[in-house]
């Protein structure tokens, strides 16, 4: 994994490689690993995942046929420039 360093701003490439290695599931992995996982128990979290991935695809695919109502968006509010997750902008000086 590789994060490029722009303008000597490390704290934005350290967050770009937390974002990369949360993406990847580098931390979720950490953890599992922290401690010893027994055969069965293994199995039995891997099966309860995939049933989890089946199921969010199904829904998702019944949500493109009109089964089901498409999921409201997530409206963030914008700070400062637009940016989401800025301060919000208050309009008072």
């Amino acid at each position: 994994m590789q994060v490029l360093v722009r303008d000597n701003n490390v704290e934005q490439a350290l967050r770009v490689l937390k974002k990369k290695m949360q993406r990847e599931g580098v931390f979720r992995e950490m953890r599992q690993r922290k401690a010893y996982e027994k055969p069965s128990e293994r199995k039995n979290r891997e099966k309860g995942e995939a049933i989890r991935r089946a199921r969010k695809l199904q829904r998702k695919k019944m949500q493109r046929e009109g089964l089901l109502p498409m999921p409201k968006p997530k409206v963030r509010p914008t700070g400062p420039g637009g940016r989401p997750g800025a301060a919000p902008a208050t309009g008072t000086r």
